[in-house]
């Protein structure tokens, strides 16, 4: 899904209300974060996820693999946040600007 200015604009003025809901650390990305994310898809459509200082990996590369393995779409970095969404399937709750 590909989003245009004003609707990242839009979804990033949404998430500033959001906080953080996982958290990644030194160990990076694993499997298990993939699924507890691809889990967070299923009761809200934006997500908040906060990078550590001991992870060495880049925010933006890590949001654009778990954009990836979840099929949502990475809105923006933030510093070390990364706003992920991925509208709901059957009547999403957040309606974007044309």
């Amino acid at each position: 899904m590909t989003l245009t200015s004003k609707q990242r604009a839009y979804l990033r003025s949404l998430s500033n209300n959001l906080d953080a809901v996982f958290q990644i650390g030194k160990s990076s990305l694993t499997p298990e974060m993939t699924n507890a994310v691809i889990e967070a898809f299923n009761n809200r459509e934006l997500i908040k996820l906060s990078v550590l200082k001991n992870c060495a990996d880049d925010p933006r590369e890590l949001g654009e693999m778990i954009a990836e393995r979840t099929g949502s779409t990475m809105v923006c970095t933030i510093g070390k946040k990364i706003i992920l969404y991925k509208p709901f399937k059957e009547d999403p709750e957040i309606k974007l600007p044309k």
